[in-house]
């Protein structure tokens, strides 16, 4: 007789079940990864692509089997991140590259053209002209002032027009002198779009350190402003007649320059007169530029071999917007050197 083949197709189902049963738990947890990081690994919050791009998946070691009493927890590495939906790990972007190299700058910077103020023409007239022939102050382009106390109510529009582009607003002397129209004048005069300074007096009875402490505390720092000027002369009409040697008069203006250079960004203008240029500067100080007063001669005649940025080239100007006298200066160079020269500040 052949046997029955029932009961060989219960032992079949029966041994088919323990295999099943005997490998649930394992196959859950086979993909759990390993929650063991390096220093340079940050574990991620997402799920977790079967193999590295690129790469061979590696096949993991035998694992243990588990034996649990209840249901088999959900893995973390599987719980559903709260993300966007349609957005899986795997495809993302590196974030570094969704950012630009420089998170700061602007992207179209490059792209867009600085902006270039209306330069206004030369309409001043003079108490006391000169004649400078062929090296006349008129062929530059780009005009300016410079203001104290003593102009008085300005109309800075007015004087704009008349061809002021540029002032330079007396701020301090020495270590305790604050000119009492100078807030009101760097106001103004910022108001009317004048591009705009402000210059110290040096006094040389007192420390250097002093002196740029006091600018420091009362001129704005300002990313638009012109450098901040440092007036070097002899004067007989201050408090301070003391004369020093030539060594020390440049220590102490490195010391007071080099102040406001860390502090403003910019380094300093030396504005200054033939008679103390010549005890005390020529041939000194070449990296610095230099503000020339010279209102007889062209500068190349009372200093020369010296570069100049500013010439004032007279202290008995005239202008509408202003009562009495006004100092006039000129820019070394054409409209598109200044419109550059201002843009590199």
């Amino acid at each position: 007789m052949r046997p029955s083949a029932l009961p060989a197709i219960l032992l079949a189902a029966l041994i088919l079940s323990g295999c099943a049963a005997s490998s649930g738990a394992e196959d859950v947890l086979g993909n759990v990864p390993s929650p063991e990081t390096t220093n340079a690994i940050t574990k991620p919050n997402g799920p977790i692509p079967a193999a590295a791009v690129g790469d061979t998946a590696q096949t993991s070691a035998p694992q243990e089997a588990l034996s649990w009493t209840g249901p088999v927890p959900e893995p973390e590495a599987l719980v559903p991140a709260d993300r966007p939906v349609g957005m899986p790990m795997p495809t993302e972007r590196p974030v570094a590259m969704l950012m630009p190299a420089n998170p700061d700058a602007d992207p179209d910077a490059g792209r867009k053209s600085p902006s270039r103020g209306q330069i206004y023409g030369h309409r001043f007239r003079d108490a006391k002209p000169i004649n400078f022939g062929s090296t006349s102050p008129r062929k530059l382009a780009v005009h300016g002032v410079d203001v104290s106390r003593w102009q008085g109510e300005i109309d800075w529009e007015t004087l704009r027009k008349q061809g002021a582009n540029f002032v330079y607003i007396k701020a301090t002397d020495g270590g305790d002198h604050l000119d009492p129209m100078f807030k009101k004048n760097w106001r103004r005069a910022k108001e009317a779009g004048l591009k705009h300074g402000a210059y110290h007096f040096f006094y040389w009875c007192r420390t250097a350190g002093e002196q740029a402490d006091w600018f420091i505390r009362n001129v704005p720092r300002e990313a638009n402003a012109l450098p901040p000027v440092i007036d070097v002369e002899w004067n007989g009409e201050s408090s301070c007649k003391r004369r020093i040697s030539p060594a020390r008069v440049r220590e102490k203006m490195q010391v007071f320059m080099d102040k406001l250079e860390r502090y403003y960004g910019q380094r300093p203008i030396i504005y200054t007169a033939p008679d103390f240029y010549r005890d005390n500067l020529k041939g000194q100080m070449l990296d610095y530029p230099f503000w020339l007063r010279s209102v007889a001669a062209h500068p190349s005649k009372v200093y020369p071999g010296r570069k100049w940025l500013f010439w004032q080239y007279s202290g008995s100007g005239l202008s509408e917007g202003v009562e009495g006298k006004i100092d006039l200066n000129v820019f070394n160079g054409n409209e598109s050197d200044w419109h550059d020269w201002v843009a590199s500040r």
